[in-house]
């Protein structure tokens, strides 16, 4: 996204004022904000050219020539969503905010045709052995099992690509030589590929042991049998903008008991609770990390990510939850393995 700060202004400004910042701003627009940067409506110099034809002046006020209904995106939104509404509304730029409606950002159409690429590297841990989902993994790991057309792991390294992560680290264990054959050094997918070997099990995380020289900058780790259409150049902003240390994506996971609850006190029944829903927020195995957590993972043993997160806890530095609104399919067992690829086409 654009930095917007110096094309905003505030409805009292005049119309003089708001051509100098349509002038001065590569974009031809100027974003309008109350004094907690909701965002209000936009002006072009279309908008001020209908104000002089209604007799308005330089010096007259904006707010009758501002734009209320602009067409602007949620920061969760993806890539594909906010393009796709930009070429329906035939807009070149849009507003993005907050879910409190304030103004963060403005995307060009042009920026989002062509992903810029980024330095952060992506550690994906694709070593696990896929016990739940056997037969099927009798013979290559579950990465490699096809949904749709192409592997789990291809599907991962393309998505995280169109946002222009290209350099991935893959963390390998269990029929290594499958993945490395298929993927080789990554080129032929337009990414880097480098490989990581794991001689023993070391969980979620301790792999990333292995990589303190290699990772330099603030980095992604997913688990290699996620399917999901996350935007990650949002989720990486969002890390920065709250200037955390660790980032985990969440996903919201409701049970509902299958009984009456009842709540009592002694033995009085104080109510009763007909199979009530329980909401929680989950992992969903999508981390952002600063390499500063790595001085937090012991040397060559098995260790998972949550401990990691209680131990970045334990010693005050910043861990925040990015909730995952968009498509997520953890793919552990049989059944998620089919719901995958009855849902692949329609959403990826």
């Amino acid at each position: 996204m654009k930095d917007y700060k110096n094309i905003t202004l505030q409805k009292g400004a005049t119309i003089r004022e708001a051509l100098k910042i349509i002038d001065s701003g590569a974009m031809k627009i100027a974003l309008v904000v109350d004094e907690n940067s909701k965002l209000l409506g936009t002006l072009s110099d279309g908008d001020i050219r209908r104000g002089f034809l209604k007799n308005l002046t330089l010096e007259d006020s904006i707010e009758s020539v501002i734009f209320k209904t602009p067409t602007i995106c949620n920061i969760h939104d993806s890539r594909e969503d906010i393009l796709q509404i930009a070429l329906e509304k035939k807009v070149y730029q849009v507003p993005i905010v907050n879910d409190e409606g304030k103004l963060v950002g403005i995307q060009e159409v042009d920026d989002l045709l062509k992903a810029k690429e980024k330095s952060n590297q992506v550690v994906l841990m694709v070593g696990g052995y896929g016990t739940r989902l056997r037969p099927l993994t009798q013979e290559i790991p579950k990465p490699m099992l096809k949904v749709g057309d192409k592997p789990i792991l291809e599907t991962i390294i393309l998505n995280f690509k169109k946002y222009g992560f290209t350099n991935i680290i893959l963390s390998v264990s269990y029929k290594s030589h499958v993945i490395e054959k298929y993927f080789e050094d990554g080129s032929k997918f337009g990414v880097h590929i480098e490989y990581i070997h794991e001689n023993t099990r070391m969980g979620t995380a301790g792999s990333l042991s292995l990589l303190r020289d290699k990772l330099k900058d603030t980095f992604f780790v997913m688990n290699g049998d996620l399917l999901t259409n996350i935007n990650f150049e949002s989720m990486l902003h969002y890390h920065f903008k709250h200037k955390a240390n660790a980032t985990m994506g969440v996903r919201e996971y409701d049970f509902q008991v299958p009984y009456g609850v009842v709540n009592v006190k002694g033995n009085d029944i104080l109510d009763i609770k007909e199979k009530p829903t329980h909401s929680f927020f989950v992992s969903g195995g999508v981390y952002i990390l600063d390499t500063q957590t790595l001085d937090f993972i012991p040397d060559n043993e098995f260790f998972d990510m949550p401990t990691l997160f209680e131990n970045l806890i334990k010693n005050n530095l910043k861990t925040i939850s990015f909730p995952i609104s968009e498509y997520w399919l953890d793919i552990g067992r049989i059944e998620e393995f089919k719901k995958a690829n009855d849902e692949y086409y329609e959403v990826f």
